[in-house]
């Protein structure tokens, strides 16, 4: 990867690294608006693996790939939200939700069900599902990067930065168990879901076919388990939204 003179041979890179970005863009666009397409995640994307390969210093190898999907991901996400592609009723209804859930949950001391969540909003079941389906992606601009307000995200300040200031790792690592606290939360189904789609990798079809349900209804299981999450972590934070990235 490096030519006569010792330097990066970035076209070498790009190459190597390009399916990279398409899987990552393959991923992305599943939990989006159909008006998103994948070609123009990619090219946001390769934006951010061009980005990596500048930034990056410690040698190309597996630890550069853990940063390069970091960066990539980045810029995929910096895209969309500067395109401004998710419409200001949805994001009113994702308010909506995450304020009911958070306030049942604290009426109930558990999570709600999708019925009393439906009727807490003073809708159908089937509405409320549609709801759900129709914010898809939403929560993407907050559960990807983590940066701080000078502009440095986490594998910044962690993976290169040895010097790394002790108070901000504790922060992180604080952010970090009460995001797991959460997960734990979850009702089984979504718990399963969660672990399924970002452990083990499936798409929302192969998803579908193991927990026996369609691929649109996991895409609306999916939307309601990181609405609970944020909601969640709203009540650790006393209310303030814990911008988990420079995407919130």
């Amino acid at each position: 990867m490096y030519n006569a003179a010792g330097q990066l041979n970035k076209d070498q890179l790009i190459q190597r690294f390009a399916p990279l970005v398409k899987r990552i863009a393959c991923h992305l666009v599943a939990r989006l608006p159909a008006s998103v397409q994948v070609d123009d995640l990619v090219q946001n994307g390769m934006l951010g693996l061009l980005d990596a390969i500048g930034r990056f210093e410690a040698g190309i190898g597996a630890q550069f790939e853990v940063y390069a999907a970091q960066r990539v991901r980045g810029a995929m996400l910096d895209g969309l939200r500067d395109n401004d592609w998710l419409p200001r009723s949805v994001r009113r209804n994702c308010r909506r939700i995450e304020a009911a859930i958070a306030q049942l949950e604290q009426e109930c001391g558990r999570a709600p069900t999708e019925t009393e969540l439906a009727d807490s909003l003073g809708m159908v079941l089937a509405d409320y599902q549609e709801m759900l389906q129709e914010v898809r992606g939403h929560q993407l601009v907050y559960l990807e990067d983590m940066v701080t307000e000078r502009g440095e995200d986490f594998l910044e300040r962690h993976l290169v930065d040895e010097a790394a200031d002790p108070a901000r790792l504790f922060e992180d690592e604080n952010l970090r168990q009460r995001l797991v606290q959460a997960i734990e939360s979850l009702p089984e189904r979504e718990r399963l879901m969660m672990a399924l789609y970002y452990e083990q990798d499936l798409n929302l079809r192969e998803i579908g076919e193991v927990i026996g349900v369609s691929e649109s209804r996991v895409c609306q299981l999916h939307s309601q388990a990181v609405m609970r999450l944020r909601a969640r972590l709203f009540e650790c934070t006393d209310r303030q939204v814990p911008k988990i990235g420079r995407h919130g």
